[in-house]
């Protein structure tokens, strides 16, 4: 459901004109409906009184950027209406509720399609909308814990190691409910008709492993950490500390790359050991000694202009200004905030960080005109009014 009379904006992205209510959560839900934000797509973010359980403060949370909120108080009286009113013109939905919620308070697939056939409804949930676990709860640890890929990260004498909340949430969830709801909005112009897009963190996290599944089927990687050429257990595949406690990445798995790392370093003699298991301890220790004998950014330097595939472990406060990301504008500055830039990048409808984070229901009386849903503003509440705390 385009949204008609309305011209794309330059800055936009490809998404122009497309519509989304996102139902409030955290974690990967709302990171998607942001993406989908920073494509183009105009996205209200329907609130609850009182703000969620956990989260930053709004004029901080990146993810709500782009996006308009208006509050909505789903367990009052009139508030299933009010979110089937902006289903009935939206083209996307998107919960993060536990499974059979959104039904209980009225939103649910069944009377969002009752009321728009084409909508595409789109179920953010760790565990997926059926199964054993289905109704429990959990975060990204646990979601990752079970798919068998959090047992892969990390050294072979110590627990394993948390990615933050990367691998689930984001990787595993919120791009697979994006690819999902992408695919299903082209079926549902194409047909007429909507459907419900289930994306499960455990689903999404599993299938990113798909290439070490059939690895592991061709006897090509053990099934445990630190023994493999991806998982640190190769040397020429990993970090390695500096003179100054910095770190550097080594990735030299082709033979012509590894063979120009070992020169750069000093240690030709070792070309051999590439592919003699036997001597990989060895092949570490001489490479992580070479590295301790000087700084991260002398290394940086020596490696400049090679094609050694070796790089400095950067934090999240350098990662902006290494000349490569400025160059490009990966991290952009907007509202005082330095942020990642909107991804990918599109040749005819480039996208931009066109409004910062969304302040709870301060967009109430916008969405009601833009939409046409009057009945969205209450006639005793001004916009200021509410908004929550972080103004």
């Amino acid at each position: 459901m385009t949204t008609a009379g309305t011209p794309e904006r330059p800055g936009n992205g490809p998404l122009g004109g497309v519509r989304v209510v996102e139902l409030a959560g955290i974690g990967p839900g709302p990171f998607a409906a942001m993406l989908l934000a920073d494509l183009g797509a105009d996205v209200v973010r329907v609130d609850r009184p009182g703000g969620p359980g956990l989260g930053i403060d709004p004029a901080y949370d990146v993810t709500n950027r782009n996006k308009r909120s208006v509050i909505v108080d789903l367990k009052a009286p009139e508030g299933p209406a009010r979110v089937l009113d902006l289903a009935e013109r939206a083209d996307v939905l998107i919960e993060g509720y536990r499974p059979g919620v959104a039904e209980r308070l009225g939103v649910g697939p069944a009377a969002c399609h009752a009321r728009n056939p084409r909508l595409v409804y789109g179920r953010m949930t760790g565990w997926g909308q059926e199964g054993p676990l289905a109704d429990r709860a959990g975060h990204d640890v646990a979601y990752i814990a079970l798919t068998g890929t959090l047992g892969m990260i990390g050294r072979p004498d110590e627990p394993p190691a948390v990615p933050a909340n990367l691998l689930g949430d984001y990787a595993g969830g919120s791009l697979y409910l994006v690819v999902g709801v992408l695919a299903a909005l082209h079926h549902a112009r194409a047909t007429g008709t909507g459907q419900v897009v289930d994306a499960a963190i455990v689903d999404g996290t599993a299938h990113l492993s798909a290439m070490i599944h059939g690895m592991m089927a061709a006897g090509g990687w053990q099934d445990r950490r630190g023994a493999n050429l991806l998982d640190g257990g190769c040397p020429y595949y990993g970090t390695y500390e500096t003179a100054d406690g910095g770190y550097m990445a080594v990735g030299a798995l082709e033979a012509r790359f590894y063979e120009e790392f070992l020169h750069l370093i000093g240690l030709d003699d070792l070309v051999p050991a590439r592919k003699d298991w036997t001597r990989w301890g060895e092949l570490r220790e001489r490479v992580a000694a070479r590295f301790k004998s000087r700084t991260r950014d002398e290394w940086t330097a020596l490696f400049e202009g090679s094609d050694a595939c070796v790089a400095p472990v950067l934090s999240l406060g350098e990662a902006p200004h290494h000349p490569h990301l400025a160059a490009r504008g990966t991290f952009t500055d907007h509202g005082g905030i330095t942020q990642p830039a909107p991804a990918p990048r599109f040749s005819a409808t480039p996208t931009t960080v066109r409004t910062g984070p969304a302040r709870p229901g301060a967009d109430t009386g916008t969405v009601a005109r833009d939409w046409g849903i009057p009945d969205l503003v209450n006639d005793d509440l001004a916009d200021d009014d509410l908004v929550t705390e972080g103004d």
